[in-house]
């Protein structure tokens, strides 16, 4: 099967082909495949059907309800490219309509191909899921040993950290997987939670995530909170959690009060069902068992939200350190002397916007 034509329509499926060693034969991908980073020069053949650039995340959840309540898809597939790939093999998923073309997309798009390749239906809800994808993709291209032994380093890490948070206190937990509005974590990240030693009342393991009221999680009161929206990197959650700070009784939040509120890179460990799925268990060991875990993986894996309160309008605001959203306003040599002059620390959001404008935001 050295000659196999492997399209896939997932990152996570692309992940785990090129984890058994199979990148070369990966001729077409979806424009959210983007790991390991060679496979971003592979052409993709799966975009968008609507441009959600500058969309709020409460915009984005309306306009991504609406089309999946009128059978719209939300994914295009560039038909004539696929027809030129002409793959013997697609790696594509039925578990949900966001994360990716699912039946309606496929079916459309098989009936448009000269030559019928075999379709792989991805469906993980679990770990254990995971790895059953793994061995799919491994049957269909003769990588069936080296799968069982990628399968079998894999649970030894997951084993590892298990091994270690059992005889550790499990603290309260909340991962969001979406904040406006606010969801609960599910499918396989409530399985994360619990091997990596912490507690989630709302995660609903092997299911779809749902809304959450704002006030179950106070009630919670979660000592850790992990912001995890699924479909960003880290720069853009750590953006987006600003919202948070607006939230009725923030402050009130254990995890607020004790800094413990984490931002993560959704997309690499957490959203995605596949081969960094164990990196994101131990990431998360480190989160709510600092002392017990350390990270050695990439330092843009996560940031640290302090609550802070501006000087300037006096509500509060996070802030995400070297990885703050502030990095991204351009400020003037003139505004940074006015901050300096009449500020300690830095400001909220709008009134560092507004800092062009120092009569709008007073002084101290």
């Amino acid at each position: 099967m050295s000659d196999l034509r492997i399209v896939s329509f997932l990152p996570s499926a692309t992940e785990m082909v090129c984890a058994l060693g199979l990148g070369d034969q990966l001729v077409g991908r979806s424009h959210e495949c983007d790991w390991p980073p060679e496979v971003r020069a592979k052409p993709a053949v799966v975009r968008p059907a609507i441009p959600l650039e500058g969309f709020s995340l409460s915009e984005i959840d309306a306009v991504v309800s609406e089309r999946i309540r009128s059978r719209e898809s939300l994914y295009q597939v560039d038909e004539a490219l696929l027809r030129e790939l002409a793959p013997d093999l697609i790696l594509t998923q039925d578990l949900c309509q966001v994360c990716a073309p699912s039946g309606n997309e496929v079916a459309q798009v098989l009936r448009a191909l000269p030559k019928k390749p075999q379709i792989l239906w991805l469906t993980p809800r679990s770990l254990d899921g995971i790895l059953e994808n793994v061995r799919q993709i491994a049957v269909a291209t003769n990588r069936e040993s080296l799968a069982e032994q990628w399968i079998a380093t894999w649970r030894a890490r997951l084993g590892q950290t298990a091994g270690v948070t059992r005889s550790l206190p499990r603290p309260r937990v909340f991962c969001m997987e979406w904040i406006d509005p606010v969801y609960c974590g599910g499918h396989w990240l409530p399985e994360m939670v619990e091997l990596a030693g912490g507690v989630d009342a709302f995660g609903r393991k092997d299911s779809d995530s749902v809304r959450i009221a704002w006030a179950d999680v106070l009630e919670w009161a979660p000592e850790i909170l992990i912001i995890s929206p699924c479909g960003f990197h880290l720069d853009r959650a750590v953006q987006l959690s600003q919202q948070l700070a607006t939230m009725p009784e923030w402050l009130q939040l254990p995890a607020a009060q004790s800094e413990r509120v984490f931002a993560v890179d959704a997309d690499s460990y957490f959203a995605r069902p596949g081969p960094r799925i164990a990196d994101g268990v131990e990431l998360l060991a480190h989160l709510i068992h600092p002392t017990a875990f350390s990270w050695s993986g990439p330092t843009l894996a996560y940031s640290q939200l302090k609550t802070k309160i501006c000087e300037a309008c006096h509500q509060p605001f996070l802030c995400g350190g070297q990885r703050c959203w502030c990095a991204e306003i351009p400020v003037s040599s003139g505004a940074l002397r006015c901050l300096d002059d009449n500020y300690r620390d830095c400001l909220c959001p709008n009134c560092l916007k507004s800092i062009a404008e120092p009569e709008s935001i007073g002084t101290k």
